[in-house]
């Protein structure tokens, strides 16, 4: 048997909480759920699960339905409430690729 060597590392208590809580429920103890991802990730030369940000989409107005276009309505109405809301030049700007 190889030689073991302990790994310790710092995680959010209600995120380990809950994954403790997936991997329980297929049977699974952390452990041997880390030891898993980290004989994937040796299987497949690097992370064992896409890493990049998705695509994000522009909303076609026309495609929604009324309940869907009020409750993008009120997602941007809640995003200016909080403070979420950008310049218009910094926004074209980006879209412009500048």
């Amino acid at each position: 048997m190889a030689e073991q060597v302990l790994i310790q590392f710092r995680a959010d208590k209600a995120l380990k909480q809950e994954v403790t809580e997936i991997y329980e429920s297929i049977g699974l103890d952390m452990p041997t759920a880390f030891r898993m991802f980290m004989v994937r990730s040796k299987m497949v030369g690097g992370l064992p699960f896409d890493a990049r940000l998705p695509i994000k989409k522009p909303v076609a107005a026309a495609s929604l339905t009324k309940e869907e276009l009020d409750s993008e309505i009120q997602k941007g109405y809640d995003d200016m409430v909080a403070g979420k809301e950008r310049p218009a030049e910094e926004v074209f700007s980006r879209l412009n690729g500048k």
